[in-house]
């Protein structure tokens, strides 16, 4: 989410239709090091901010996978101000690691003064304190495949070789339609823009609940990167995107395979554990000025549906294929419980 806008990736509205703009930083931090970023535990920061979708697959890789002891996290405010966003959750307002105010730093040890805006998700070199990459696509990709030498024993495979073109394809569709839908819809000056992007939203939720209706997860029989992408944009959709972004033909309350879907993964270790809805709704509604002017954030809905049974299991799958959930969130990292269910 850009600092420029609120919103995420490096994007951008207006006056013309909404077009997210490729990340800036795509540098790769991989096995043999040949972008200059080698793996290494220690090293690398995460920089994250719960309100933000694309952010929020990291934080589910990292969990999934169990990297939390090797890629350290640093959670920034979810209200941002015009230096970008702000590590104000922490002691004095510096991140305890970089010991910077702002990402926006970060970004400066790396290029002065370069034209995009500040935008999470984004991996911070330690030792240096400088950007290495925002690009929100691949990054968690990276965790999947060159970050294993780090993985935890059991983690499980998000990104498996056989079904990576179907992983793929099932993921252009999500992101065009879904998780930058929403966006397109709720950042539409026009009515036949908006039409247009939310009519996109339900035709591939639609769709999607079609495919989910006789299996438990997106593709194959256990979670993968496919699930995370569509997870992070599902659990935010009655909070904020069904009132605030306009996209409210239905609740996903209201499609009973898409409810027990993310219902499943909101209560599978690693995934809901990373959501906090407190600081979603409060970023949405408080940092988007141009959609909500008053800043009012709503009461509701309400959350106790989150934890109720779901049945999904009786289609089958192995969440984890041969692997095993993640241990306990580590301390210092727990959702407030304002943020939780």
């Amino acid at each position: 989410m850009s600092g420029d806008d609120g919103t995420s990736g490096n994007s951008g509205y207006g006056r013309k239709a909404f077009k997210r703009s490729r990340s800036h930083f795509a540098d790769r931090i991989t096995a043999d090091g040949r972008d200059g970023w080698p793996v290494a535990a220690g090293r690398y920061r995460l920089v994250v901010s719960r309100a933000c979708p694309w952010a929020s697959r990291a934080l589910v890789s990292r969990r999934l996978l169990g990297l939390e002891d090797a890629l350290s996290l640093a959670v920034a405010d979810p209200i941002q101000d015009d230096r970008s966003w702000r590590f104000t959750l922490d002691p004095d307002g510096r991140d305890p690691v970089l010991g910077i105010r702002f990402l926006s730093e970060a970004y400066d040890e790396r290029e002065t003064g370069y034209p995009g805006g500040v935008s999470v998700p984004a991996v911070v070199d330690v030792p240096s304190g400088r950007l290495v990459t925002n690009d929100y696509q691949q990054i968690t990709l990276d965790l999947a495949t060159e970050w294993t030498s780090l993985h935890r024993p059991g983690a499980p495979d998000l990104y498996p070789h056989a079904l990576r073109d179907e992983i793929d394809e099932v993921m252009a569709g999500v992101y065009h339609d879904v998780n930058n839908g929403v966006y397109r819809a709720g950042f539409a000056t026009g009515q036949e823009e908006y039409e247009a992007a939310c009519s996109d939203v339900f035709r591939r939720l639609e769709q999607l609940a079609s495919r989910l209706e006789r299996q438990r997860y997106l593709v194959g029989d256990t979670i993968t990167e496919a699930d995370i992408r569509l997870f992070t944009t599902l659990v935010r959709f009655d909070a904020v995107y069904h009132g605030h972004f306009k996209c409210n033909r239905w609740k996903l309350a209201e499609n009973p395979v898409l409810w027990a879907y993310v219902r499943d993964l909101f209560q599978t270790p690693g995934f809901g554990d990373t959501v906090d809805f407190d600081h979603i709704k409060r970023h949405y509604h408080q940092v988007h000025t141009g959609i909500n002017p008053t800043g009012i954030v709503p009461l509701g809905p309400d959350l106790s549906g989150w934890l109720t049974p779901h049945h999904r299991q009786e289609l089958g799958g192995r969440p984890f294929g041969d692997g095993t959930p993640p241990g306990p969130v580590p301390a210092g990292e727990e959702v407030p419980a304002a943020g939780r269910p």
